[in-house]
């Protein structure tokens, strides 16, 4: 019984920092900056230039985003500070000393899926990059009759889809944590 207990302990345990952030890498740059995706939404402004405030800029799926007087910008792939530099090397051309920001307004492009025997299947959106025991918890758990063994990742790897496994049952209870790993944009969680 005390072990059942301490087993319980360790798994609530594990759902809370896995829940926390903690590990996660995806789309976070080695300073802590988000890498900014296609169809994400931007704003960008020079400073001092009303001209050029621009709200609602949504990524294009080319990854640039078009901004007045300096035209487009790659955005995808680069960090807010990468982008803010590139704004402002093209607007000094036409405004010395220009001054930018460039945040971003809304993630669109952190989307997973989640399939199957869960309390809520369906699409997420999410701010920061997860787990798929996150995923799972967000989508209220599998349900009873849930094959817990044989959940499995659907990946788009190029031109071919790649299936990584998932055994709910092992993770819960401690065992083979390598399985709970961070999902990439667009990945699809299957639960039969």
């Amino acid at each position: 019984m005390r072990e059942g207990r301490w087993l319980a302990g360790l798994a609530l345990a594990l759902v809370v920092i896995s829940l926390s952030g903690f590990g996660s890498a995806g789309c976070l740059a080695a300073e802590g900056d988000y890498i900014i995706a296609p169809s994400d939404v931007l704003e960008i402004s020079v400073y001092g230039e009303e001209a050029l405030t621009k709200g609602e800029l949504v990524v294009r799926p080319d990854g640039k985003v078009s901004f007045p007087l300096i035209g487009d910008i790659q955005a995808a792939g680069k960090t807010t500070t990468q982008v803010k530099e590139a704004v402002e090397k093209k607007a000094k051309v036409f405004i010395p000393g220009a001054i930018a920001n460039v945040s971003v307004t809304q993630l669109t492009s952190l989307q997973y899926y989640v399939l199957g025997k869960v309390a809520k299947p369906g699409m997420f959106n999410v701010s920061k990059p997860i787990t798929v025991l996150q995923a799972l918890a967000l989508a209220g758990g599998p349900i009873t009759f849930a094959d817990e063994d044989k959940i499995s990742v659907l990946r788009q790897e190029g031109d071919k889809t790649v299936r990584l496994p998932f055994n709910y049952k092992d993770v819960k209870k401690g065992r083979h944590l390598e399985q709970n790993f961070v999902l990439e944009r667009g990945d699809v969680v299957v639960v039969p």
